[in-house]
């Protein structure tokens, strides 16, 4: 079809998407001399007749709805027109990419940009809902991200507008299940509340590169929508509470337009929203403000026994190991060794000989980043493959040169590495080389700029004490929760280089009297065992200030890992 001229002024160049319902082309307005988007109504193709009816009736819909909508966030419709017996709507062109592709292509999204993305498409909201139309099709493929910075709603082709009479079959379900509010599954009225759930589901897809409730059918999917509720966003940083709150499942308890937008506003600067609270279940029953007595999602509904330290265990971690519990385990008391405190709690029935691999490794890094206790529970852990987003701060004036990614400042302020224990990958220039342990056949090896507040890590054990990466990680996040203020981002299952591993990533604050370097930190870890049996540990950890460049580096990091070499 390209070259094609509808209505002797526009010109197909290219196809530059497509959907379910149509594709959608460039072209180029002859009368005007402009770039336009024109949507091609494919799914007319494919219906009996008794249904064209009813898409084209969609169609007109949606350029009749767009065109009551006054507002810079919302596609422009410029025309409408009929070819081939179908109907064809020329849209304003938007150079860019949607949010499902930022999404697919990056991971994830930065909390404060996500923040600043559902101000946009909540704007777009009122302004239609102040016209009378709902979009009901609120999704990070509707989301447009054009190259200049602005953010557009699009693709208005199941909206309703009030007044006028429904053009869907009885019982019939439009909008994409993921998407969909509980009420409108339970087949009651949608309102301008049924959109905000959506732009919640659409907020927490882009923070945490996954929909909330995608199953592996629609029916599972739509029955998750109504009965269960979405694991906590481990991504959302400020932006968490503002995603609950959108999600509930309760229409008549979710934030309204005029609130929403003050929440996001507060997310979008890197300020965790306080008003936000007031719409967030209560953990230990009792009502709350919103609900009245709902839980959240995999909270005991009655206290823990008594005696017994209770942990919250988000979902994934929440699978059973073989040989190692989940349950609560009784802590023994700390260790010293070497003549300073050593706040890693041991345990009698391990092994000696990891017993002795962990306390090397605490003393290890004592010594790295300035002796200390709180810091040395940083150790050799975290890890992720998808780090396109986990930091709602810009880094900080002070870090260090030569830390951008390859593809910001070009491969001439990187460098291959070919570390003298076999193992390559990729690094800015003027990262220095440390040995941070060799104790037989546990081997860690330290990249750093600036003496130890950023630094990449390698930790090669050819006897590893687990034979499951995520189960290492379990066991040694135990360990870790005794840090200060100690949060995990995550900690999951993945695949790496075709092989089995696992990712966890966390925050703790580091105190002046134990490290050179104090403050907020984040640490990042892909932990996969080779085919040989030996585990591989990639760990990076930065202050928490400096996280988004951070994770871009820890990201080409993993892109470029090489293995030893048998």
């Amino acid at each position: 079809m390209q070259g094609l001229l509808l209505a002797g002024r526009y010109r197909l160049a290219d196809a530059i998407g497509s959907g379910g319902m149509g594709r959608v082309w460039r072209a180029h307005d002859e009368l005007l001399h402009r770039a336009v988007a024109i949507k091609e109504l494919t799914a007319a193709l494919y219906v009996a007749e008794g249904d064209q009816a009813v898409l084209l009736a969609r169609t007109r819909a949606e350029a009749r709805a767009a065109a009551r909508i006054n507002h810079s966030a919302v596609v422009t419709v410029h025309d409408v027109l009929e070819h081939d017996g179908r109907p064809w709507i020329v849209m304003e062109l938007v150079e860019g990419r949607s949010l499902a592709d930022a999404v697919k292509e990056d991971g994830r999204v930065e909390p404060t940009e996500a923040a600043r993305i559902g101000l946009w498409v909540l704007r777009a909201l009122r302004a239609a809902h102040s016209a009378g139309v709902l979009h009901r099709d609120v999704k990070p493929g509707n989301v447009l991200l054009s190259h200049d910075g602005r953010v557009l709603l699009t693709d208005f082709g199941i909206a309703q507008i009030e007044g006028d009479s429904t053009i869907t079959r009885t019982g019939e379900v439009v909008g994409s299940v993921d998407y969909l509010a509980p009420e409108r599954v339970r087949g009651q009225d949608p309102g301008p509340s049924s959109d905000l759930w959506a732009l919640g589901a659409t907020l927490y897809t882009a923070v945490e590169g996954r929909s909330p409730f995608r199953r592996t059918s629609p029916l599972t999917t739509l029955q998750a929508v109504v009965e269960e509720e979405a694991a906590d966003p481990g991504y959302a940083g400020p932006l968490g509470p503002v995603i609950t709150a959108l999600l509930r499942k309760d229409p008549a308890t979710r934030p309204d337009t005029a609130e929403t937008e003050q929440l996001l506003a507060e997310a979008a600067e890197g300020r965790r929203p306080d008003g936000a609270q007031a719409y967030v279940p209560t953990q230990y029953g009792g009502p709350d403000r919103a609900s009245g007595d709902r839980h959240p999602a995999g909270h005991p509904l009655s206290h823990p026994t008594a005696g017994t330290a209770y942990v919250p265990v988000a979902p994934e971690a929440a699978t059973p190991v073989p040989g190692h519990p989940v349950t609560a385990a009784t802590a023994v008391g700390p260790t010293h060794i070497g003549g300073g405190p050593d706040t890693r709690p041991s345990r009698q029935s391990q092994p000696p000989r990891r017993r002795r691999r962990v306390l090397a490794l605490v003393v290890v890094l004592a010594a790295l980043v300035g002796g200390g206790t709180a810091v040395a529970w940083q150790k050799w852990d975290e890890g992720r493959q998808d780090t396109g987003g986990s930091a709602s701060t810009s880094p900080s004036p002070s870090t260090p040169a030569g830390t951008s990614t390859p593809g910001e400042q070009g491969a001439d302020s990187w460098q291959e590495i070919n570390d003298p224990l076999g193992f390559g990958l990729s690094l800015p220039k003027g990262w220095e080389r440390e040995v941070y342990q060799d104790d037989g056949d546990l081997k860690q090896i330290d990249y750093t700029p600036d003496g130890g507040e950023h630094f990449i890590r390698i930790a090669l054990d050819k006897s590893p004490d687990f034979s499951d990466p995520y189960a290492h990680q379990v066991d040694l996040e135990q360990q870790l929760k005794r840090l200060v203020a100690y949060n995990r981002v995550t900690l999951e299952r993945n695949v790496y280089r075709d092989r089995d591993g696992s990712e966890w990533e966390y925050t703790w604050t580091a105190l002046a009297k134990d490290t050179d370097f104090p403050g907020p930190r984040r640490a990042i870890e892909e932990t996969y065992v080779a085919r040989d049996g030996s585990e591989y540990v990639i760990y990076m950890s930065s202050p928490a200030e400096d996280w988004t460049e951070a994770a871009k580096q820890f990201k080409s990091v993993l892109q470029s890992w090489r293995e030893p070499t048998s």
